[in-house]
């Protein structure tokens, strides 16, 4: 961390960098982060909403936390996980510390996902959905999300430029772990023998606690965001303490 301070200039123009790059040939920039979530929830509500009449009352809402914490999640791995190899130039040439490109990653990350929050705001005010003190809980919710992501960027892109196939893989595995998560769906409509596959998911309990001041109007229960915090902080110590372990050899592989 000492290290990343020293280079914090260099950390703010890779998190602009990433900022500007992703939406560099797009007419409407920026637009994209708040827009994307807003189309694929309307496909979702299109296709769904009727299904889950009896379980949700206003599915567009839940739909919606759940697709911003998910996009935010997939994306940033995938970048975290390809951000080394990008790098590779400045990687052979300067000292610099490894983990700061996963870091800015997911910090930029970040900045779209409080961008997402935008057309969200809008949704509950269209919809007439309840706006209460629980949203102002939401940057403790993404500082969660925030650190889970960042420890398993770290466990992973170290993988990626060792095992290439590993970019690969962990996109099949990012397919199947939303549906295992409830995402687009609620947990009330899995039959109970299976219900067990998704309460043990990480994922599920970070997802909650975000979703939670959204939908449901409330602070997630101590309990509750107890362990979703112990999950985020065991994926970041995890992931920290790997990615050292691998910073050696990187330079080497890129």
């Amino acid at each position: 961390m000492r290290r990343l301070f020293t280079y914090r200039d260099l950390l703010l123009t890779l998190i602009a960098r990433e900022l500007t790059v992703r939406y560099k040939r797009s007419s409407i920039g920026f637009l994209w982060t708040m827009l994307q979530p807003l189309l694929t929830m309307l496909v979702l509500h299109l296709v769904f909403s009727s299904i889950f009449r009896g379980q949700l009352e206003n599915y567009p809402v839940f739909v919606l936390a759940g697709l911003m914490f998910w996009n935010f999640f997939s994306q940033s791995i995938i970048s975290s996980m390809n951000s080394l190899r990008s790098n590779a130039a400045l990687l052979k040439k300067l000292p610099v510390p490894q983990a700061i490109f996963p870091v800015a990653t997911v910090i930029a990350g970040v900045v779209n996902f409080f961008l997402a929050l935008i057309p969200l705001f809008g949704l509950l005010l269209v919809t007439g959905h309840h706006l209460g003190p629980s949203l102002f809980f939401l940057p403790v919710a993404i500082a969660i999300a925030a650190i889970f992501t960042l420890g398993a960027g770290l466990l992973l892109s170290p993988l990626a430029v060792f095992f290439y196939d590993v970019v690969e893989v962990v996109g099949v595995l990012m397919m199947l772990a939303m549906y295992a998560t409830p995402i687009i769906y609620p947990m009330s409509i899995l039959p109970e023998r299976y219900r067990w596959f998704v309460r043990f998911n990480p994922l599920r309990s970070i997802l909650e606690v975000f979703r939670d001041p959204i939908y449901y109007g409330k602070i997630p229960p101590l309990a509750h965001l107890s362990v979703a915090l112990a999950v985020a902080v065991a994926a970041f110590v995890i992931g920290a303490w790997s990615f050292h372990r691998s910073a050696d050899r990187i330079p080497f592989y890129v």
